[in-house]
């Protein structure tokens, strides 16, 4: 078994990047998920427990729905494993390290490990996650950049009555565009004088 595990690598990918994986099947057996030039068979995914349901009866199982901004996805649990992790509930930010498999035509992850972590923890992954993609993604077009500084506008707007939005709040939000790239048309936007800062990381309109 753990010759298996370490031949696995367990890939730091968001929960999008699974959806948007092509499943791979044996037969009718699920063998491994295809993203890119990637064959992925384990995962390790930071994520907010969005919903989870405990059976009841001898066939014990339990579910929890996992959302960390970028779509959701199952992690299942049977046997001696609910006890393991039938501690953890709705609301906690966790990191989800497991196996993915398939069930009725449903991708899920069955988790070896499940940990509590603080939900900044989101930000850093999404960081981390972009950082890798950075590294071969091409330059974005200019009217792309135009679409994302007229979102940021509008979102910065939209918070005024709140006193502003923390930009670490933007770039989770935004899921369509890298960090990097949601930092800098801050930045352009501030030297602009459109929007001030009331306090480091936070922004307000300047209407």
């Amino acid at each position: 078994m753990s010759e298996q595990f370490k031949r696995n690598i367990a890939y730091k990918l968001r929960v999008g990047d699974i959806l948007m994986g092509k499943p791979i099947f044996d037969g009718e057996r699920f063998s491994f998920l295809e993203l890119g030039d990637k064959k992925i068979i384990r995962v390790n995914i930071i994520a907010n427990i969005v919903d989870k349901y405990e059976s009841e009866g001898e066939k014990r199982f339990l579910v929890f729905t996992i959302d960390d901004g970028t779509g959701q996805i199952k992690a299942r649990a049977f046997a001696e494993d609910v006890e393991k992790f039938n501690k953890f509930v709705q609301g906690q930010t966790v990191v989800v390290i497991g196996v993915l498999r398939s069930f009725n035509n449903e991708i899920y992850i069955l988790p070896e490990i499940i940990k509590e972590k603080d939900p900044r923890y989101l930000l850093l992954r999404k960081l981390e996650v972009e950082k890798t993609k950075n590294q071969t993604t091409p330059e974005i077009p200019k009217e792309k950049i135009k679409a994302l500084k007229d979102r940021l506008l509008e979102k910065i707007k939209e918070a005024e009555e709140e006193g502003g939005i923390d930009t670490e709040k933007l770039i989770m939000n935004i899921t369509d565009a890298t960090p990097e790239i949601i930092n800098s048309e801050i930045r352009k936007l501030l030297e602009e004088g459109i929007i001030f800062e009331p306090r480091p990381g936070r922004v307000r309109w300047l209407g």
